[in-house]
């Protein structure tokens, strides 16, 4: 029995890195500002509160892999312009902040869980799921602010029809790039996240 668990974990959480990689590439076609739109936290969330924290953390380093390697691939246009500015702080800044997203996540949710209990598991799932794009989009501005300042000064000369209503690196970072991404991928979580581990949850105690 506890071999067939841990089977089923591991196609779960197969299941969702292929689910991490399809989203973060259709996502990349769907932009809100400069930046494409992310709907690859759901997964992420899901497998952390599924599976655990720890599988939350490893599928957001699935998904900040992935956005590494479309940026030094030139896929990406904006993680390739980041690559070229500073190629290790790209990497780290990629990696950190969709790691500590499914991490942090996979975490308040198991304590919020622990603190209220089954009978209050919307609220917690739903706070626990809009706390992924707080902490990915948090990370996000930060390294942008702390590493790549110069490089998101210039971003609205260089590139006037991408950044050019933007007049300064913090106009361009809080409101070109975390502004209206963070809405978007905060309201998708809230939405779908809580959903979908309901059905999850559902299915689990149907087939006890």
């Amino acid at each position: 029995m506890r071999k067939n668990n841990k089977i089923l974990r591991m196609v779960q959480l197969g299941l969702l890195m292929a689910l991490v990689f399809v989203l973060q590439m259709l996502g990349s076609f769907v932009k809100i500002g400069p930046l494409p739109m992310s709907f690859v936290l759901v997964p992420i969330v899901v497998g952390a509160f599924t599976l655990g924290y720890k599988e939350g953390a490893f599928l957001g380093f699935v998904f900040g892999a992935i956005t590494m390697v479309m940026g030094i691939a030139g896929i990406d246009g904006f993680s390739a312009i980041l690559w070229a500015a500073n190629p290790v702080w790209f990497v780290i800044v990629c990696l950190l902040k969709a790691t500590l997203a499914g991490l942090g996540s996979g975490l308040i949710y198991k304590g919020l869980n622990k603190l209220l209990g089954e009978k209050r598991i919307l609220i917690t799932t739903v706070i626990a799921s809009i706390s992924a794009p707080i902490i990915n989009t948090g990370v996000f501005v930060a390294g942008m602010l702390l590493f790549f300042f110069d490089t998101m000064s210039g971003l609205p000369t260089m590139f006037p029809n991408d950044f050019g209503q933007f007049g300064n690196a913090f106009s361009l970072v809080f409101l070109g790039l975390a502004g209206l991404n963070f809405v978007g991928e905060f309201l998708v979580n809230l939405v779908l996240s809580p959903a979908i581990v309901r059905v999850i949850y559902a299915i689990k105690k149907k087939f006890k």
